[in-house]
């Protein structure tokens, strides 16, 4: 399903929000022309060398993309994106705040001249307001929107091992791409998106928020359980090895402690009848549920906890998750080129397809060229963008 072919998007983009946005686009068959800066490009490339030499950032949120070099603060530079902007059906920019109006890149001045373009900004904290210009990296976002005081431990907190605030605001600048384009078919007008991700990550954060409402207390960080409801959360099998485990409710409670703890009489315990008492008793039901578990290796464990049913899970490497057998099963891992050869990729989540797009990755700068040949530039004339450096 390649419902966005024939959608041109053109994205000034860095690092994680803006590519991740413009990669579902991408993957949904949307042509996106990214435009880095020359002999640099996008930052992101040089965050490591995990894939072959490659950036393991970069991989992931690239394939399906063009790269176009192009100094736009350069006037000629300038004079190319416009034309490509002139065609485009949507733009995507995460340049520093107030960057893209600097450039003549804003809203209000693309609207006059390109009434039917989308403009989809993404910043760390939107315009207006105290934060606009605050510089808003992952963590610093994570920090703001209150995420890391609930994640961690009692003593120590911690952030999200991913981008959880990049992945965020480009998820919603995604689905609101999409809004807008549909929008778009039925009045002919594009429309301003401006993706924050502090409201991207508090919109996320809405249990933990409405859970300390008009000054109540907060949950409190749980590392690996869940802060509100027990048994829920890691247990160490006999062999050593975690397991995860939880009981959402009474009739899982009643069967796990017949089938797994074998004590039936534990269910209606005074101290465990219900969540609000097991989690205010946690701390001797743990021990309880930890000795069970202590008898068992984690496969037997596993074992019984299925034939409860309870829901369950294995605390997986990330070596274990590239060999995931239901991952296997369902097909999705296919490859994707990149300049140091093919490496796997995951097909996008929700799409029953069984041969998603997998355009390669693109080198820095390989399509210039080729694109400036579509806008109208001689060879001679780009060989003179390249001398100048340009391009």
């Amino acid at each position: 399903m390649q419902p966005l072919r024939g959608t041109t998007v053109v994205s000034l983009e860095q690092a994680i929000a803006a590519p991740y946005a413009t990669r579902q686009l991408a993957d949904l068959g949307a042509r996106v022309i990214k435009v880095e800066r020359p002999g640099t490009g996008d930052f992101a490339r040089d965050y490591d060398t995990r894939v072959h030499g490659l950036s393991s950032h970069f991989v992931w949120v690239n394939r399906n993309k063009e790269s176009l070099a192009l100094d736009f603060k350069d006037l000629r530079g300038m004079d190319v994106l416009r034309r490509l902007l002139a065609e485009a059906d949507v733009f995507v920019q995460n340049l520093a705040p107030g960057a893209a109006e600097r450039a003549g890149l804003g809203w209000d001045e693309l609207h006059a001249t390109h009434p039917g373009l989308i403009v989809c900004d993404i910043s760390g904290y939107g315009s207006p307001g105290p934060y606009t210009a605050a510089k808003a990296y992952d963590l610093m976002v994570q920090s703001e929107s209150g995420l890391l005081s609930v994640t961690g431990t009692a003593e120590e907190v911690a952030k999200a091992g991913i981008s959880v605030s990049d992945i965020a605001a480009g998820m919603y600048a995604y689905s609101s791409v999409l809004a807008a384009l549909l929008e778009r078919g039925h009045t002919g007008e594009g429309t301003h998106i401006d993706v924050s991700m502090l409201e991207a990550t508090v919109e996320w954060l809405g249990f933990p928020l409405y859970y300390a409402f008009d000054g109540a207390l907060p949950p409190p960080r749980a590392g690996a359980a869940h802060a509100t409801i027990y048994p829920y959360g890691p247990f160490t099998s006999g062999d050593g090895k975690v397991v995860m485990m939880c009981i959402q409710n009474e009739r899982e409670w009643a069967a796990f402690c017949e089938r797994f703890l074998r004590c039936p009489e534990l269910a209606t315990h005074p101290d465990y009848d219900g969540n609000a008492a097991r989690n205010s008793n946690r701390a001797a039901l743990g021990a309880l549920i930890a000795a069970r578990f202590a008898e068992l290796t984690s496969a037997r464990a596993v074992e019984l906890l299925a034939a409860v049913p309870v829901a369950h899970a294995r605390v997986n490497s990330l070596e274990e998750v590239w060999k995931h057998p239901q991952l296997a099963a369902r097909g999705r891992w296919h490859q994707v080129q990149t300049p140091a050869g093919p490496i796997p990729a995951l097909a996008p989540p929700g799409l029953v397809d069984a041969t998603p797009r997998m355009d390669p990755v693109p080198g820095l700068g390989e399509h210039t060229r080729s694109i400036l040949a579509e806008v109208g530039l001689t060879d001679d004339e780009i060989d003179d963008l390249v001398a100048g450096r340009s391009i």
